[in-house]
């Protein structure tokens, strides 16, 4: 299979690139950064010089290709509601390309979208929260309408995605940590993130685009919930920083735009996706992955 990759030369873009490779698929990876594309076309990919800004690129790129793993998103939280709003039309974009044919379309979303029954794990045939919500809801709800226009479309909602250097939203948070000399957590910090380890996540990305399977919900979660103070912890200790408990009150202006997610207990179920695919996640845990985290000089 010939599969269009944006985001191919992100965290877990690349990863899945390598794997597509490595299973004897090509890759189509989408760049707009002359920088990056020596190390993606090193990794065994077609550069596909573009942007996620240009419809007509994209649709350029969905020309060439069996199948698309779409990845790419803006990481800028100050603009996290617009930036949502381009995903939207972004998948729009992929889907008229894609429209009337048997070609999967994969795109991402968040296993908290899912989280509809408070205190149990979201799974996969919940229903999702709205965009009032969780602007994320913006992806699905396109999902469901280019769905409605004939395109092969599935979602893969992503937990914290990590390795020793990156771990989703908790990458931010160490810089937090870092500026104010403490590792801070909410109220008693039993509250959970799901976790998964990036080349598991990876794997699943392709098992899902090879089993193109229409309308499918795939969680990439290998842990249903760490607790943010089992976090707050081992970043303390590999920071060598003190740990404290921080009043709801207080999270604001501790976490700044970080607080909306803090205090949530969004733990995730993968039951179903490992069923479908055959999905197994062997890599190390998130904490494991803390403990052994690679720290900057900055």
């Amino acid at each position: 299979m010939r599969v269009f990759v944006t985001g191919a030369t992100g965290f877990i873009g690349s990863a899945v690139v390598k794997d597509l490779i490595a299973a004897g698929h090509q890759v189509l990876g989408l760049c707009r950064s002359n920088d990056k594309a020596a190390a993606l076309a090193a990794a065994g990919a077609e550069v596909y010089h573009g942007s996620i800004d240009d419809a007509d690129s994209l649709k350029k790129g969905v020309a060439q290709a069996d199948g698309v793993i779409h990845l790419a998103f803006k990481h800028d939280f100050s603009t996290f509601v617009a930036n949502c709003e381009d995903d939207r039309r972004v998948i729009k974009a992929l889907g008229a390309a894609l429209a009337g044919s048997d070609r999967p379309l994969i795109v991402t979303s968040g296993t908290g979208l899912a989280n509809t029954v408070p205190g149990q794990p979201a799974e996969e045939d919940n229903a999702i929260v709205g965009c009032d919500v969780h602007p994320r809801a913006a992806t699905e709800e396109t999902a469901v309408s280019v769905a409605a226009d004939g395109v092969n479309v599935s979602v893969v909602r992503l937990p914290q995605v990590h390795d020793p250097v990156k771990q989703g939203l908790i990458t931010p948070l160490i810089g937090m940590y870092r500026e104010k000399g403490v590792c801070a957590y909410m109220g008693d910090g039993h509250n959970r993130w799901p976790s998964a380890y990036v080349l598991d996540v990876a794997r699943l990305y392709r098992l899902a685009i090879e089993k193109a399977e229409p309308n499918a919900k795939y969680h990439a979660v290998a842990e249903e919930g760490v607790s943010i103070r089992a976090i707050a912890e081992a970043l303390g200790r590999r920071l060598k920083l003190p740990v404290k408990s921080i009043t709801p009150e207080e999270a604001p202006t501790y976490f700044g735009w970080l607080a909306r997610f803090a205090g949530h207990d969004v733990p995730a179920s993968s039951a179903q996706t490992r069923k479908k695919l055959g999905w197994e996640p062997t890599g190390p845990g998130l904490i494991a992955d803390l403990e052994a985290l690679q720290i900057s000089a900055t």
